[in-house]
């Protein structure tokens, strides 16, 4: 018997979970699809033209590319002159690399 909500496991004969009075299941539940894990992220460029940016992002979403662009907001770009920077998930950066030499952004 397990918790599903906090993954304890108990013997035969229990009903509820003593820390979470959570009713137990027979089986072990399956991992959640949506579990916050950690995932490292690089620079591939940088810009400070909210153009690019918003380029960018179009076609990454198209390429289903996991992105994150770092100082996007244009109070940090215009007033503050600052860069705003495109991080890109690990396993993904040669593609997007790939898509980013390819609309002439890198060389």
């Amino acid at each position: 018997m397990f918790c599903p909500k906090c993954k304890s496991e108990y013997r035969e004969g229990f009903s509820k979970c003593s820390d979470c009075d959570t009713d137990l299941v027979a089986g072990q539940p399956p991992e959640a699809e949506d579990e916050v894990r950690y995932v490292e992220m690089i620079e591939v460029f940088s810009t400070y033209n909210p153009g690019d940016i918003a380029f960018i992002k179009s076609v990454l979403d198209g390429e289903d590319i996991h992105y994150f662009f770092q100082g996007e907001s244009s109070a940090m770009l215009v007033a503050a002159g600052a860069y705003a920077r495109l991080l890109v998930q690990q396993d993904q950066v040669e593609r997007a690399r790939e898509i980013l030499q390819e609309a002439g952004f890198l060389k």
